[in-house]
């Protein structure tokens, strides 16, 4: 590139050389010349979307699942402002995402400081990189950055400012960086022997799998590893999947910080190598100091330390190599584990878990919906969930036989993403199944994109599960003693709301319809919304019940 081009048209084709395929957004006047430039290329799609949350979770589950930055743009002021729940979503979840923010012209000012704030450090808490491009010639060095740096371990968000003047600038002599690739170095050979010796000297170990390992070649390694030496492992919600859960050594998932029906077999073990957890996600376990359980900690970073999580042991380095290496030092001197207790456990949260999953009663309990959802998808059928109490019933009740195969996030844990993720979901994976999952408070917070879906012409299943309320604050209002107050509402006709974006609404009134909805609902074209009533009247039993047992159980 020689000649002189457009600074905005220099930002696509920088974004191009990253080889970015969507960008996801509500632009403003401030940029129309990027958008222009957008239209120019042949390589990136632009999808518009209601609101720029909508914009921001999509372009965040892009970069879940393939690992690339996924692409979003909003205006300056209210456009950017409203990124900031989805910067935070990113962040925390470890999902690379660029953020590209409009501005008024920085050389001369036309309307004062009219939406003027401060964006760029606006931002600053809330992502690895943040800058204003300030002359047009930087535009490729700060992409190149700002794509290595989300792209990094540990991935997250970045955000570039691009006012409009700077946009509207020629640049003469442009240049476009090389993409150099990077291996993240293995774990030093002392250091997989030390981990090796702590694992050998244990008697009950226990793997557990974090959302950091969700890596093609670390879920490999992994189920290499649990074959080789037959440990057991369990997983947190995020790390659902990364060993397919109908293995006979999966215990479970950590639904729960502490006195979950799987918390028994946790405080048994005497040795927990933790893979890919770091405590942004909802910690699967709680440390205690007088407790003489050993954690060894393996990551592509070191442990952060605080009263929940203290590591014995660091491993760090490539997750892959790091599960290979212990995988080839333990084998020749693998040993028979104490597993006889684990497997009880086992059997036992088994039990628990099928207790309501046939009951047919209506409204339909959350562990009647996981059953029927899980028998009628196939193998690889993708959930999307919002979040809700819902969440912890698919968690513990749906096993996941595939790699994000149940997308859910436990480290924000914000309301109304389950949408956006779903749509962002069917337009990457057109020829699976894919359903999101979303309590009526969550929904309606960015129900909108409905209309997103139905124009990219999507065909794609929407479950509402409708109790006219804050379900999961409700629970815990419960759980304090304290009457209810305050979290209840109305909802809209679903079925004619959906019908009003061009989509096919069900509302069924027995499990049964809601069975034969279900399938049809999958098997045909476009968005199909299904009103399901939810009846979560039995959470707070349920789990006295369990807090009960456990604490009869860990005083034996």
């Amino acid at each position: 590139m020689h000649k002189p081009i457009k600074a905005s048209d220099l930002f696509i084709k920088a974004l191009e050389n990253e080889g970015v395929e969507y960008i996801f957004g509500l632009p403003g006047e401030e940029n129309i010349d990027m958008l222009e430039s957008i239209r120019k290329s042949d390589k990136i799609k632009f999808i518009l979307t209601r609101h720029e949350q909508g914009a921001g979770f999509m372009a965040a589950t892009y970069g879940r699942l393939t690992g690339k930055p996924g692409v979003c743009m909003s205006t300056l002021g209210p456009g950017a402002t409203n990124l900031v729940t989805t910067a935070a979503y990113a962040q925390l979840g470890a999902m690379p995402m660029v953020m590209i923010t409009g501005q008024k012209p920085i050389k001369t000012s036309k309307q004062g400081k009219f939406q003027i704030i401060d964006v760029v450090e606006m931002m600053q808490p809330l992502t690895k990189y943040t800058k204003q491009v300030t002359h047009g010639e930087h535009i490729p060095a700060m992409i190149r950055e700002a794509f290595r740096l989300s792209s990094e371990e540990r991935p997250g968000a970045v955000h570039i400012e691009f006012p409009e003047d700077i946009a509207q600038e020629e640049i003469t002599n442009p240049h476009l960086f090389d993409i150099v690739d990077h291996k993240i170095p293995y774990a030093g050979k002392n250091v997989i022997s030390h981990a090796s010796e702590m694992i050998q000297k244990a008697n009950r170990p226990l793997l557990l799998i974090g959302a950091g390992a969700n890596r093609k070649r670390a879920s490999k390694a992994l189920t290499k590893f649990v074959d080789t030496l037959q440990i057991p492992f369990f997983n947190t919600q995020m790390g659902k999947g990364i060993i397919d859960e109908r293995h006979p050594l999966y215990l479970g998932t950590a639904a729960l910080s502490d006195d979950d029906f799987l918390h028994e077999a946790i405080h048994k073990a005497d040795l927990i190598i933790n893979v890919g957890h770091d405590t942004i996600e909802k910690p699967p376990f709680i440390m205690l100091p007088e407790n003489n359980q050993k954690v060894i900690h393996v990551n592509y970073f070191a442990a952060e330390i605080d009263q929940l999580y203290f590591p014995h042991y660091n491993v760090i380095g490539d997750i892959a190599g790091s599960v290979i290496h212990l995988c080839e030092t333990l084998k020749p001197h693998a040993k028979s584990w104490d597993n006889d207790l684990f497997f009880k456990v086992k059997n036992n949260v088994a039990s628990h878990l099928s207790k309501y999953e046939k009951d047919n009663r209506f409204p339909i309990l959350p562990q009647r919906l996981v059953k029927i959802v899980r028998n009628t998808l196939p193998d690889d059928g993708i959930v999307t969930l919002d979040n809700g109490i819902y969440k912890i019933w698919f968690a513990r009740n749906y096993p996941t036989y595939t790699q994000n195969s149940l997308i859910l996030d436990n480290a924000l844990a914000t309301m109304g993403a389950g949408l956006p993720s779903a749509i962002m979901t069917k337009e990457l994976y057109p020829n699976k199944k894919v359903i999101s999952i979303n309590g009526d408070g969550g929904f309606m917070m960015n129900s909108q994109e409905i209309e997103t879906a139905v124009r990219l012409q999507l065909d794609l299943v929407i479950i509402i599960l409708n109790d006219n309320a804050y379900g999961m604050i409700q629970w815990k209002q419960e759980g304090e003693g304290f009457p209810k107050y305050g979290l209840e509402y109305k909802n809209p006709d679903f079925v004619a709301y959906a019908k009003s974006f061009g989509a096919t609404g069900y509302q069924p009134k027995s499990v049964n319809e809601f069975k034969s909805d279900f399938e049809k609902a999958l098997e045909s074209k476009g968005v199909q919304i299904i009103d399901l009533a939810v009846d979560y009247s039995l959470n707070h039993d349920i789990l006295n019940v369990l807090i009960k047992e456990f604490s009869e159980k860990t005083k034996q």
